[in-house]
């Protein structure tokens, strides 16, 4: 018996473009149940990094050049094929590399190998939605003498920040920025750098504050004013956004805030034309506002979600959505006197007219830090087999 553990070094969060290290041993154990251990051996064992697409058949139609083809080699257990018995199709994946051949471990022995590949530019972000799903997985198969492959996986996640792929780094080390606080042999790595350089992309665009203000109206007047501060988030931030009535003639009952995707089927690849989008809701905010002067809400952007993105067959897009109740009357306040020395209680109305109407804002949501991410992510960063 052969146990054998992949670790992801850095967390189970990546940008594409990073480079990702995994380590990953294998020990031959000896338990207080073995009364006979011996050695041990593994013909091979080799590790891949891929992505799995996904579709739902009711909402996706894939054109048939795309749709998933039977794989003879998938059906043999004597070749690596890192998607076996997965659903959906393998759209990207990076060259095998073989860890070793011929391996031999004596009773409590154990051997550790180091990982070391680039997750694609080119390939989407993690996503899993109601119509596509893109899973990245980093597979590590192994292979005793006349037995079939065994195959150990650990799942990961993937941002793409857009931009990042234009950037040239500079080919001399030397003038890149250092830290005078770390040793020359901790000094920064590209990897580090490209970690670096997207953080501050991704700051640089979702620092700037513009005041955003929307008049709220309907058919019979003003209901008020709305302010926002900014159109562009990152994942993990609150959006803060404030409401002002005291301007309106149309008195507002109640208000509700929603923090929405739309998952968009690109048309070529839609099951019905004009089918509708796939709706998701991740924050909602509500609040009842009779005679409130102002008020505010603040949403949080899930370090779970994903963030916008396009790909060839969907489209992942961000709003907010407003929900309005208003009276069709005037509602009066309750009139207090000044010289009012008992106490009295106000008694809302049991019946108004009332009208109800909705707004849609769009908002664009980015990646965030990877390392941030991982801390708060629930996919592990280690798997393990016993072969």
């Amino acid at each position: 018996m052969i146990e054998v553990v992949a670790k992801l070094l850095r967390g189970p969060v990546f940008l594409t473009g990073e480079e990702l290290e995994c380590v990953i041993a294998f020990t031959n154990p000896v338990t207080a149940r073995s009364t006979s251990a011996g050695s041990e051996m593994l013909a091979w064992a080799s590790a891949q990094i891929h992505c799995q697409f996904h579709t739902s058949e009711s909402r996706v139609s894939l054109p048939p050049s795309e749709e998933t083809k039977y794989d003879v080699q998938a059906e043999n257990e004597t070749v690596f094929v890192p998607n076996r018995g997965e659903r959906g199709k393998c759209i990207l994946a990076t060259p095998p590399k073989i860890l070793f051949c011929d391996l031999r471990l004596e009773p409590g022995e154990s051997k550790s190998y180091s990982y070391c590949e680039t997750v694609p530019l080119d390939g989407p972000p993690s996503f899993r939605g109601l119509s596509v799903k893109y899973a990245y997985k980093l597979t590590v198969g192994c292979q005793r003498v006349n037995s079939p492959i065994k195959l150990l996986r650990v799942p990961f996640r993937v941002f793409v920040v857009y931009g990042l792929e234009n950037y040239q780094f500079p080919p001399d080390d030397a003038v890149a920025p250092t830290n005078p606080f770390l040793d020359e042999d901790e000094s920064i790595t590209k990897d580090t750098r490209l970690v670096d350089l997207a953080t501050e992309m991704l700051m640089s665009s979702t620092s700037r504050r513009s005041l955003h203000l929307y008049n709220i109206s309907n058919v019979r007047g003003k209901v008020g004013k709305f302010c926002i501060f900014k159109a562009i988030y990152k994942i993990g931030e609150d959006i803060l956004g404030t409401f002002d009535f005291s301007e309106g003639n149309i008195p507002c009952l109640q208000f509700s805030v929603s923090l929405q995707t739309e998952e968009h089927i690109q048309e070529d690849y839609q099951r019905k034309p004009g089918q509708p989008v796939s709706l998701s809701t991740h924050a909602r905010h509500q609040e009842s506002c009779l005679h409130t002067a102002k008020t505010h809400f603040s949403l949080p952007v899930p370090l779970s979600a994903t963030p916008s993105f396009m790909t060839t067959v969907v489209s992942l897009k961000w709003r907010l959505h407003f929900e309005f109740v208003t009276a069709r009357e005037p509602v009066e306040p309750p009139t207090v006197l000044e010289n009012q020395s008992e106490i009295i209680t106000w008694t809302g109305a049991g019946k108004i007219d009332v009208d109800t109407f909705s707004w849609d804002l769009p908002i664009k949501v980015l990646p965030t830090n990877p390392v941030l991410a991982s801390y708060v992510s629930q996919l592990t960063s280690f798997n393990s087999i016993t072969i």
